[in-house]
């Protein structure tokens, strides 16, 4: 007779379908832009044209008396009121940073930027008042070009008297954590191998699907503020620093948010200003912006020039690297703009045992819309460098790509690793990863039907890309965070309300915006506790409710509030026992917990949770000294990030002809720690490999000589839909983390990391028999075309590494305002 196995199965690992999902895919959700208020007011931005002006005059009588108009305000009328927008990260002590007022008071500094603010009863009568407003305008020279503006040709804010924001620097010399790179650089010009190339990482925009939206109802105690934000806890620390009103009468709610990517991680001047709306009138007050809107003036993500110099010995062997960054900041900065390129420096090093490493970044201000956080945050920008210079070693060394990376990575013996940027990895396995991704995608086959067509000169060439990639995630500890002078800490806090009816409430610090909290923190705690994954209630994004809290951004809600949760739910547990004890008669010390129910070792006596939790509430029978409740909360400081790690391979055919680019397959092994559901994972990492591609195909902010965004459309800015993309084979490989309970890793940003270069190998791959070497992204067909072009001009002589790419700030390249395209070196200018 077979033993029947009666225990619960495990939440943990099951590709549980999400809560969230049936309000959402059924319309019974409530968007900011869904509430509507007795009253409620809205608001219509009157938005600067010209990338830098002064403003010389404003004339808002006309929109006064348009039909339906409450007020009109302009920056001059909240001057005294309305402070200046905050940068959380000030890298330095010496940083350089602009007042930045939410409404433009004599000066504009990009264009988008907000000059008057229409109040009306409907949305309509304040976007046609709106278009009342007269503003002259002085126009100014703007600092457009990123290399232009680092060399102050051109000054963004010329009271600042330099572009130039911030420099920082890492180097492994001095901080202990390796040698001096220039030796390592100098011993390989004489007797190795240098490789200098210079990359550049293009605009971006977030593209959220929700446009940002914000409602302010000051009609009660408190102000309370409903706002499309991925960070609420922050929104209502920043207003009330901005704004001089004290905390505890602000109230912020994150209602359901669609899409963030980082692009709502931030405290808004439209937040300020409806805000300072909704005070100066009495009423409640909603802005939404339009998409046009939402792509000029929600901050964007990248743009970087990259100028690395690699050392390695004839062997590959690597022996140092140097990364010299331009960091665009645009116009202002915002929460975390400063510190973006900054988290990179930690990851240029990637997988590899470099032992010297030197990084060195200038932040630089434009006349262009700011930048800030966008999946991945620095982390995208370092890998994409790195990923592209190991394939170009491999090419010096005359080996195949995966073997170059193999020969210098971290074998998985030798963790915990730390690493010459000083981290130190906890766990990981990339031998492993990289052995089931040849598998799964037949890497030898495709090798050698690339050599075949190679040798029948086939006008379609295939090139097979590699991104053997490793990132940090979970933003902490708070210590480090404090000594890279960010002004947060890196802690979540978690609390659970037992209910006497034996369900359970979860509050969380964390605030989703499309990741499946609900779902996965329900199914831990349903595991932790013993009860039904039905049963749990996730609550969030209501500082009135989940008061304390960081939010959510960087793949940190799992391993850092994920464990929050798990602290919260032992304490439960142990708070459980003394009560269990008493009603069991036995002592603490015998009790036991497992599968949601209290036992007294070596018998079969127990009692349940839902028992033991009603018999606190009654507190009819309890011991003296025991608190009638089982509610629990805790709060996380993590004792270090957390590492994922995978291999991606993407095969692509190239059209010599036409320079069009076709993914012909795609494969990844992720290893993100012990998966909590396998469902929300691959969610995770087939929407970040898309968006990973289409920076590589597809994506870019451009602006013309005047500093106007013409991809300010979804018809220029062009996203990618389904039918321009293909199916990707997704596996992982499991290195439980060894700095939380449950072994997790971050996921969130994993696919867009590393498909960027996997992607850009492939092309250049494909048409290294031509000489190109590069190609800048987006690759689209003409950059392609004229790349093939290019070194077909030279007759495909061999390219060299001789020649030092430096950041010349007087060299034009297609890729700025007003220049001309040049080429050189391979590579698409």
């Amino acid at each position: 007779m077979t033993a029947v196995d009666d225990r619960p199965q495990a939440e943990i690992g099951s590709p549980r379908l999400r809560k969230e999902d049936q309000r959402l895919v059924t319309g019974r959700t409530r968007w900011t832009d869904n509430l509507q208020l007795p009253g409620m007011q809205h608001l219509a931005m009157v938005r600067s044209p010209f990338a830098h002006a002064r403003i010389t005059g404003l004339d808002t009588a006309a929109a006064k008396s348009a039909p339906g108009v409450m007020a009109v305000l302009t920056g001059a009328d909240v001057k005294d009121l309305q402070g200046s927008m905050a940068c959380a990260w000030p890298i330095t002590e010496d940083q350089k940073a602009p007042a930045h007022p939410a409404i433009a008071v004599d000066r504009v500094s990009f264009a988008g930027e907000i000059v008057a603010v229409v109040v009306a009863r409907t949305a309509a009568a304040a976007r046609d008042a709106a278009e009342l407003v007269d503003v002259d305008y002085e126009e100014l020279p703007a600092a457009l070009d990123l290399k232009r503006a680092a060399a102050d040709e051109v000054l963004a804010h010329p009271d600042l008297g330099t572009n130039k924001s911030a420099f920082w620097q890492y180097d492994s010399a001095d901080a202990g954590t390796g040698g001096a790179v220039d030796e390592a650089i100098d011993k390989a010009r004489t007797d190795g191998i240098v490789i200098e190339r210079e990359y550049r990482q293009q605009r971006l925009i977030p593209a959220f699907m929700e446009p940002r939206s914000v409602v302010c109802d000051p009609t009660g105690e408190q102000l309370t503020i409903w706002s499309a934000t991925q960070v609420p806890h922050f929104v209502r620390i920043f207003t009330a620093l901005v704004l001089g009103i004290p905390e505890s009468k602000i109230r912020v709610i994150a209602p359901d948010v669609g899409g963030g990517f980082g692009g709502k991680l931030q405290h808004t001047p439209e937040e300020v200003v409806t805000v300072l709306a909704a005070r100066h009138t009495g009423k409640p007050c909603k802005y939404t912006e339009t998409r046009s809107e939402s792509l000029v003036s929600a901050h964007h993500g990248r743009h970087q020039w990259q100028r690395l110099t690699l050392a390695a010995t004839k062997d590959g062997t690597v022996t140092g690297l140097k990364v010299d960054l331009l960091a665009d900041m645009g116009a202002y900065l915002g929460l975390v703009t400063s510190g973006i390129p900054i988290l990179g420096a930690f990851m240029f090093n990637a997988i590899y045992k470099f032992p010297s490493y030197q990084f060195n970044c200038t932040n630089v201000f434009t006349n262009k819309t700011w930048t800030d956080a966008y999946r991945g945050a620095g982390r995208p920008e370092a890998t994409f460098a790195i990923e592209r210079l190991m394939d170009e070693l491999a090419v010096e060394v005359g080996v195949d790509p995966l073997e170059i990376r193999e020969k210098n990575w971290i074998r998985h013996e030798e963790f915990p690793f730390t690493t010459v940027a000083g981290m130190t990895y906890d766990s990981g396995n990339y031998e492993a990863a990289t052995a089931r991704a040849k598998e799964l995608f037949g890497y030898d086959a495709l090798r050698r039907e690339q050599q075949e067509r190679r040798d029948r000169q086939d006008p379609v060439q295939l090139g097979i890309g590699v991104s053997t990639f490793t990132e940090m995630c979970g933003l902490a500890p708070s210590r480090v965070l404090g000594a890279l002078r960010y002004a947060a800490g890196g802690w979540e806090h978690a609390s659970i309300r037992m209910l006497p009816t034996g369900k359970v409430e979860v509050v969380t610090g964390t605030s989703p915006h499309g990741q499946g909290h609900e779902t996965v923190w329900s199914q831990i705690i349903a595991d932790r506790l013993g009860v039904p994954f039905e049963d749990v209630e996730v609550l969030h994004g209501d500082t009135q409710i989940a008061n304390r809290g960081l939010d959510t951004y960087g793949s940190r809600s799992l391993v850092v509030g994920g464990q929050a949760l798990v602290l919260a739910a032992d304490k439960v547990i142990e708070k459980g026992r003394p009560v269990a004890a008493h009603l069991l008669e036995a002592s603490v010390a015998d009790i036991e917990f497992a599968d949601g129910r209290f036992s007294v070792k070596g018998t079969d006596k127990g009692k349940s949770m839902a028992e033991v939790v009603w018999e606190a509430f009654t507190c009819h029978d309890l011991p003296d000294g025991i608190e009638p409740t089982l509610d629990s909360d805790a709060t996380y400081d993590p004792v270090d990030f957390s590492f994922p790690h995978g291999t991606h391979l993407c095969a692509a055919e190239v059209d010599t002809e036409t320079g069009e680019v076709k993914l012909r397959s795609y494969v990844s092994v992720d290893d993100v720690g012990v998966i909590m559901n396998p469902m929300i994972v691959a969610g995770q990492l087939h929407g970040g490999i898309v968006q990973g591609i289409a920076q590589a195909l597809w994506e870019e902010a451009v602006y013309d000589e005047h500093g106007t965004l013409v991809s300010g459309s979804f018809v220029d800015y062009t996203l990618p839909t389904a039918a321009d993309t293909i199916s990707f084979v997704n596996d992982h490989t499991v290195s439980p983390s060894t700095t939380n309970d449950l072994g997790a890793k971050g996921v969130g940003e994993a696919g867009a990391i590393a498909s960027t270069p996997a992607v850009v190998n492939a092309i250049v791959d494909a048409l290294r028999p031509w000489g190109v070497r590069d190609v800048r992204m987006p690759c689209t067909p003409e950059r392609v075309w004229r790349a093939i072009r290019s070194a077909g001009a030279r007759e495909a002589e061999p390219t060299t590494d001789s020649a030092q790419p430096h950041f010349d700030a007087g060299a034009p390249n297609q890729d700025e305002p007003g220049s001309g395209a040049t080429e050189q070196n391979g590579e698409v200018q």
